[in-house]
């Protein structure tokens, strides 16, 4: 798939701060947390995946409030005191009037209720917030029957003004503000209430969810289209390639192939066999000059050349790394189309279109491209292998496995496959929660690590079911030995700074290596989400945001960058709440 590494969409859904970025609109969490949506760790709930159960103090807080608001008489004059007869008989003709309105209310008849509990509020002391509040809110549930979704806005911020903790009123505002789409102010009323509520109550989380996608997906569209294209990192595009083992665009260029300009190790010109825009971009791969090679691909299309197709295969591969889909997709389509190009080239096409279909969300469209590269070159070992890892985003596990074994038996000195084989299986009896698999899969790891002691995916992989098992102290050790094989991977040093958190809550250390990734790669944009998401669980909103706002600049779709608007869009729900409210949630 479209990532840097090839199951990374699955690997970061089962140990990221959410994951995959499957990559992914809201996205899955993986074991852990509990099946949370990733927003809920930007607002700072103390996601045990990052931090374990132990680093997270409870929410402390006074008493939910009661249906009166949680104050008694606090705030008025007591019963004894120097005019409490006379206020206590307004303050119970309001509560008879009010009593009234519910009897109407239970009835149905929401107009004579309204009537009912703007009495009360007129014959109500004014010095009885608690009371007030609560007729206001009353008479907010009965506009709330009649859709008059203004008012009920209007009056559950009168009942907030006088009791700002007044969850019932907070609610049912957040529901009005949804409804006259005021998305913004919905999402702090909505934020307020989690953080009251101690982010236990299911129906006023997946109010937050559903807004934090609405407004991410709406952020992400127009940013998307008006973003600058921005080339990903050497290691990242390296990376990219090597997932790929019948890709003729990715095949060094034969000696004959390269261009006068390049000089043999005796400083001798090489033999020119033509002019070539595609061979020059190709000898541009070599060197890590990526930002030449679109150009030169167009003139290699635009002069209809010997290699238009690969050039159009290796243009629209550039295009989607840069993240450029709608430049790549009519690209992919004219080669698949090319019915006398090499099969080669239009199965790799396929297997690329069907990836960034995927990445859209488009399963149905995704798995019919893999199907037909499958069709029209069914020797093909990269077919089966990404089909695989199609098949673990769509929870298809027993097919995954099915097409790993044919990647595996067309090409058996693949160790990438066969670790993710092994990955696939284990997610199967972990969900399952069948130990005997469960220790099948990790026995599986060993032999693959075993057999191919150079392949760093393996490692990888086998680390994420160690901390999923908790075997914290093994899980790092296999970190090690994937940096020690590839020391500029970023994203390594991501995933070994989250097992600090959740083994030792070593923030620094975790920190540290956070840092070190960004260090080594300043474009990896998961890196810059996880310091993010930490940032929030410390309180610090703006560093949070800022960290946020630079993976959203990096985003390689518009899937991702919706996600991310998320979980900035989060943070400054929490800004904004602990300024109106003073309502913070627990940091570390």
């Amino acid at each position: 798939m479209a990532a840097s590494k090839p199951v990374e969409a699955a690997v970061i859904a089962a140990a990221a701060p959410s994951s995959g970025s499957g990559v992914g609109g809201g996205g899955t969490a993986g074991p852990g947390t509990g099946g949370l949506p990733r927003w809920q760790l930007a607002l700072a709930v103390g996601a045990p995946l990052l931090l374990g159960a132990g680093a997270v103090y409870l929410w402390s807080r006074q008493q939910r409030p009661r249906e009166d608001g949680g104050r008694g008489d606090a705030g008025g004059l007591k019963r004894n005191s120097p005019g409490a007869h006379l206020d206590m008989n307004s303050l119970d003709r309001a509560q008879a009037a009010k009593n009234k309105g519910n009897k109407y209310f239970k009835a149905g008849k929401y107009e004579q209720a309204i009537q009912c509990y703007t009495e009360a509020i007129s014959l109500c002391p004014t010095e009885k917030n608690v009371d007030l509040s609560t007729f206001y809110q009353n008479r907010a549930a009965a506009f709330e029957q009649l859709q008059k979704w203004k008012e009920v806005a209007q009056d559950c911020t009168k009942a907030v003004e006088l009791n700002p903790k007044y969850v019932k009123a907070l609610f049912r505002r957040a529901k009005a503000h949804e409804k006259l789409d005021n998305k913004k102010e919905c999402l702090e009323d909505v934020t307020a209430v989690c953080i009251l509520e101690g982010f236990q109550n299911q129906q006023s989380m997946l109010l937050a969810d559903k807004v934090l996608k609405l407004l991410g997906k709406e952020k992400a569209k127009e940013k998307y289209k008006n973003r600058e294209p921005l080339m990903p990192s050497p290691q990242f595009i390296k990376s990219y390639f090597s997932s790929f083992t019948d890709d003729i665009i990715s095949q060094p260029m034969l000696k004959g192939e390269k261009s006068d300009e390049d000089k043999d190790k005796e400083g001798e010109a090489l033999e020119v066999k033509e002019n070539s825009g595609y061979l020059k971009a190709k000898q541009y791969m070599e060197e890590e000059n990526y930002d030449k090679i679109i150009s030169e691909c167009s003139k290699e299309i635009d002069s209809e050349g010997k290699y238009m197709a690969e050039a159009l295969l290796l243009r629209a591969t550039f295009y989607l790394l840069i993240g450029n889909a709608n430049a790549a997709k009519p690209d992919l389509d004219k080669v698949i189309s090319l019915k006398e190009a090499n099969v080669k080239l239009r199965a790799n096409a396929l297997i690329k279109r069907g990836s960034m279909y995927m990445q859209q969300q488009q399963p149905l469209l995704s798995t019919q491209d893999f199907n037909m590269a499958a069709d029209i070159d069914p020797q093909n070992a990269d077919v089966y292998h990404h089909r695989g890892q199609l098949k673990i985003l769509l929870d298809q596990v027993e097919e995954a496995v099915a097409d790993f074994d044919e990647c595996i038996r067309l090409r058996p000195e693949s160790a990438l496959a066969q670790a993710q084989k092994c990955f696939a299986l284990y997610r199967q009896a972990y969900t399952g929660n069948n130990s005997s698999q469960i220790q099948a899969a990790m026995k599986g790891f060993e032999e693959v690590i075993k057999k191919f002691p150079r392949c760093a995916e393996g490692y990888a992989l086998y680390a994420q079911a160690l901390t999923d098992q908790q075997q914290f102290g093994k899980a790092d050790e296999m970190y090690d030995k994937c940096i020690d094989l590839e020391p500029d991977n970023a994203t390594t040093y991501v995933h070994k700074g989250l097992l600090q958190l959740q083994w030792k809550q070593d923030l620094d250390r975790g920190l540290e290596l956070i840092s070190k990734a960004i260090e080594i790669d300043n474009k990896c944009d998961f890196a810059y989400e996880t310091m993010g998401t930490i940032e929030v669980q410390r309180g610090n909103m703006e560093k949070a945001i800022d960290m946020f706002n630079k993976a959203i600049n990096l985003a390689k779709s518009e899937m991702e960058m919706a996600h991310l608007y998320s979980l900035c869009d989060a943070a400054h729900a929490q800004i904004e709440v602990a300024k109106k409210y003073g309502l913070k949630p627990p940091t570390l």
